[in-house]
């Protein structure tokens, strides 16, 4: 379904972890981000596109490499792809099709298209690099932590914010990857949203956000997150699981990542 829209932008939201697929228009292009989930909403989007799309090119932008992030992209045949050069590099690239295959065998799911780990057009290699198509401008800004392979991006001048799995307003952080890099990631979205000013923030999962308040909250909510973990860990106070779950409402799904999280950063503690 269509989540948020407004002039250029269209954020469609999937049935599944509220997972979204953003299609931005300008007169230059038109780029998706993230096809996903399901057969169905795949469809939807590229309908969508192709009723938007007249001459203009196509562009697909993966935020990072997680299966549900790429499920769709052999949807778009034709299309010129953009990720981050850790996307093209990464080590587990059959196990994310692996995933793939697996979650539609489970679901008893068949695509009208193949599934495959995305081959890269444009490499993004290091944070302010950016695209320029005529009056288009995309910067990206290299977004680790989550997993190893993450990237922002922001459209100028429509100032539409790409976060892919950070600062989501029903996600506490998943942090698969690296403590010190989602740290880093998130001084980085502060920094991004003191300097940029984007109108819009886009999550992976979640809701659209235009109020850089509300922006300003999520980004402090994710650090206090981890701030939180980290005083638990070295037994300075026991974590308040009323506070989280106040916070994002699923605490039977999330649970068991949250604990997770916690073997993560206590490893991460202990290298210290």
């Amino acid at each position: 379904m269509i989540q948020f829209k407004r002039p250029g932008l269209c954020v469609f939201e999937s049935a599944l972890y509220q997972t979204t697929t953003t299609v931005v228009d300008t007169p230059d292009m038109v780029l998706v981000v993230d096809p996903n989930w399901l057969p169905g909403e795949v469809a939807e989007v590229a309908a969508y596109v192709q009723q938007i799309r007249e001459e203009r090119p196509i562009y697909l932008f993966f935020t990072h490499s997680d299966y549900d992030h790429i499920i769709g992209y052999e949807a778009f045949p034709g299309a010129k792809t953009i990720a981050s050069a850790a996307f093209v590099a990464n080590p587990a690239k059959a196990k994310e099709v692996q995933q793939i295959q697996a979650f539609d065998d489970k679901h008893y799911i068949q695509r009208n298209y193949g599934i495959s780990y995305p081959e890269i057009d444009i490499v993004i290699a290091a944070d302010e690099a950016f695209l320029s198509l005529a009056e288009t401008r995309i910067r990206f800004w290299l977004a680790p932590g989550h997993n190893g392979d993450g990237l922002f991006a922001l459209i100028e001048p429509l100032g539409i914010w790409i976060a892919g799995d950070y600062l989501s307003d029903i996600e506490f952080p998943f942090i698969y990857h690296s403590v010190a890099d989602y740290k880093q990631t998130l001084k980085k979205a502060a920094t991004i949203l003191e300097q940029a000013r984007p109108k819009v923030l886009v999550p992976g999962h979640g809701s659209t956000c235009v109020d850089p308040i509300e922006m300003q909250t999520r980004i402090k909510l994710s650090e206090e997150y981890i701030e939180r973990a980290e005083r638990h860990i070295n037994g300075e106070e026991v974590f308040d699981e009323e506070w989280l779950w106040n916070l994002y409402p699923f605490p039977i799904g999330l649970k068991s990542l949250h604990l997770d999280n916690i073997q993560l950063i206590s490893k991460s503690i202990k290298k210290q």
